[in-house]
């Protein structure tokens, strides 16, 4: 039977058994750990703060590397080649940019109650309105990113049959967010940090499992290579040009270092990345973590080969029943499905799953936490107690994840993939206020907030003019941008070359440069800078520090 033409008893019996062990946990996890209440953000959206070494290890891993990478890594690279590669270099120098902000970030924000990347900037600048611009970068930033987990979900459903038409062909993946939605709502982060162990184990048995299995099955990895080659140098029906190679180009070697680098620097601003340091019990936590996690770019280097693997496999995408178009998700999916024993396959969709659901959980989670503490309780109701606060982010997180299923349930899912590009640009542009911010004050207020406006505005217009021809979109269509299509004002400094660039980096740089020049202009006119309320001492405080705020204090 080929794969998504019909339902696939085995592979559904064993992913629904699991599913369901992984909803028990996430019931029960309101009792571990707990505290008297979760009626507070400290306990409900940050786990009590008290998440050790390992738990930390599995939480942050199931938060940064999700569903979506582990399907649409390796579709990249078989689709396109090496290029797919850009997520391994860029996990690699992450953690050695963000080891110092990661600490300063966790003492300033445990000695102050911040939960947010939005309350240390509302602390460090006295700016409600900087901070609000914070508060909705991260939360729209995040929605794309909830909506993507669903994708790979899908991917999974088709592959085992479950590939309707309309709205039925989603309710699977209605009734799996609906209960993702319940357990989140009663245990809060715990439902996700413990749900993490079940999920890495299933991945890395899976993964390893695929490395060894599929190449020995397949000729090995010299053919496979030569055969990927091959394919990925016939010229693809779109464009009349090779569809990739298993090389660098002369064309894309500039977009592949912007690509890493700018990942890198936008990875750890993500809400749901600070919530999983915020959750953390100290900074001996921090640090172990940071020597730990590159294991995962271990993995994912494995998982990115994949792709070539499933060329020389003779794999072809799915077609989705609601669309008409091929899904190219469903790579690894199908791959599994031909070459694996129909039970082994149904382990390794539930990984894939259940994947999934955990960073979907922890970014609904820390959505909701910056609207409940840097709008609702900012901008609708100052006096709210610590309760009326946890019932708020409780609510928003069942409002953001549905208004994520509502990205595929409404509009056509490679669209909400070309959202993710818009993603990295965004929260791009909270790295001078946010990651800077945390060593120094130099930048002025007005200009952090103007650099934001130029680096967003022009971020988002460059991604716009970006067509992609194998999807006939007219705007949104890649990450790839010709410099020579770079203007300033209408001047082009780079027309006509083919040299393409990470848009995410050039608003970067138009940020800080705009940033730069009005503080320098605001400080010249001696513009008030708001009060900082941090102390120096704030940035280095540790667990056991004798005057260290107690958990649950605002």
């Amino acid at each position: 039977m080929a794969p998504g033409s019909g339902l696939e008893w085995t592979q559904l019996s064993i992913f629904i058994v699991l599913f369901l062990v992984i909803t028990v946990l996430g019931f029960l996890a309101a009792r571990w750990k707990a505290a008297a209440s979760l009626d507070h953000l400290d306990e409900w959206g940050l786990g009590g703060r008290k998440f050790g070494a390992w738990i930390t290890w599995f939480l942050v891993g199931g938060d940064l590397y999700t569903a979506y990478t582990f399907v649409a890594v390796p579709a990249l690279v078989f689709g396109a080649g090496a290029l797919g590669f850009y997520a391994l270099p860029y996990t690699v120098i992450l953690y050695p940019i963000v080891f110092l902000p990661a600490l300063r970030m966790w003492s300033v924000s445990r000695s102050r109650g911040y939960v947010t990347p939005a309350d240390f900037v509302r602390g460090r600048y006295g700016s409600p309105t900087l901070a609000l611009l914070i508060a909705l970068t991260g939360i729209v930033a995040t929605m794309p990113y909830i909506a993507l987990q669903l994708v790979g979900l899908e991917a999974v459903l088709r592959t085992m049959g479950l590939n309707g038409g309309g709205i039925v062909g989603h309710l699977p993946l209605l009734v799996a967010f609906i209960i993702l939605a319940l357990y989140t709502y009663q245990s809060g982060l715990r439902a996700p940090a413990l749900i993490a162990f079940v999920k890495d184990g299933l991945i890395y048995v899976v993964i390893l499992v695929a490395v060894f299995y599929l190449p020995a099955k397949l000729g090995g990895w010299s053919h496979i290579f030569d055969v990927s080659a091959q394919n990925l140098a016939q010229p693809s029906p779109s464009t009349g040009k090779p569809k990739g190679s298993i090389v660098l180009t002369a064309t894309n070697q500039l977009q592949y270092v912007t690509l890493a680098l700018g990942s890198a620097l936008a990875l750890f601003l993500y809400p749901h990345s600070v919530t999983g340091v915020l959750a953390s019990r100290g900074r001996k936590v921090i640090k172990r973590n940071m020597m730990a996690l590159p294991a995962y770019s271990f993995l994912l280097g494995l998982l990115a080969l994949l792709g070539y693997v499933a060329i020389a496999g003779g794999v072809k995408p799915i077609t989705n029943a609601a669309t008409g178009n091929a899904d190219s998700n469903t790579i690894v999916p199908v791959l599994f499905d031909l070459k694996f024993p129909s039970w082994f396959a149904g382990i390794a969709f539930a990984a894939i799953g259940i994947g999934a659901l955990v960073p979907a959980a922890i970014m609904s989670i820390a959505a909701a936490n910056l609207w409940t503490r840097n709008i609702y309780k900012e901008y609708l109701r100052r006096d709210a107690t610590p309760r009326q606060e946890a019932k708020q982010a409780k609510i928003a997180s069942l409002v953001v994840k549905f208004g994520a299923v509502a990205f595929i349930l409404f509009i056509d899912p490679q669209f909400s993939i070309d959202l993710q590009l818009i993603g990295g640009v965004l929260i791009l542009q909270t790295l001078p206020a946010v990651a800077i911010a945390l060593y120094t004050r130099w930048f002025h207020r007005i200009g952090l907030i103007a650099g934001w406006v130029v680096g967003m505005a022009w971020g988002v217009y460059m991604l716009y003019t970006i067509p992609n021809p194998a999807t006939k979109h007219l705007h949104f269509g890649g990450s790839a941008l010709p410099v020579g299509n770079l203007s300033l004002f209408g001047w082009h400094p780079f027309a006509g070359s083919t040299v393409q660039i990470y848009p995410g980096f050039v608003a970067l740089v138009a940020n800080l440069v705009v940033a730069v020049i009005v503080t320098v202009i605001a400080r010249a006119f001696k513009v008030f800078n708001g009060l900082d309320e941090t102390e120096g001492t704030d940035y280095h405080a540790d667990e056991h520090d004798k005057d260290l705020r107690p958990i649950g204090v605002h």
